[in-house]
């Protein structure tokens, strides 16, 4: 497991977490997080030898840690900028906090979706990407 090259990818996870919070509205964060997948997974599927799929996921669930993090830790902020998603957690059915809910329920999500998403655009890549075995 290359742990490294894992926490170096999982920085485009904090430039997303922060920049979601300040600068990247709703409507073209989902873009931006494609972008950040496919070259996450094309680096994933050229440099590691194995197990593609599996550093793809790990990634996912250590971006979700920082993302998490940042809407968490700049809650306030991250709702003034994010109306839509302000409303949604409004009209939670939920009588818990809704930094909380976002903490335990909808990152953890997130990280486990998104890594399956950047596993499987790994693998991809790297059987696409395929090294000759040494003999």
């Amino acid at each position: 497991m290359d742990w490294k090259l894992i926490l170096k990818l999982s920085l485009f996870g904090l430039a997303m977490g922060l920049a979601t919070v300040f600068v990247v509205p709703s409507s073209i964060e989902p873009v931006l997080w494609l972008v950040v997948f496919v070259v996450c997974a094309y680096i994933i599927g050229k440099r590691v030898q194995s197990k593609h799929f599996l550093h793809g996921f790990l990634l996912g669930l250590v971006n979700c840690v920082w993302v998490t993090g940042s809407h968490v830790l700049f809650f306030s902020r991250y709702l003034a900028n994010h109306p839509k998603e302000a409303a949604m957690m409004a009209n939670m059915p939920l009588a818990i906090s809704p930094r909380l809910m976002m903490a335990v329920v909808g990152g953890p999500v997130a990280g486990v979706i998104s890594g399956i998403v950047i596993g499987v655009l790994a693998l991809i890549v790297g059987k696409i990407y395929k090294q000759p075995q040494a003999a």
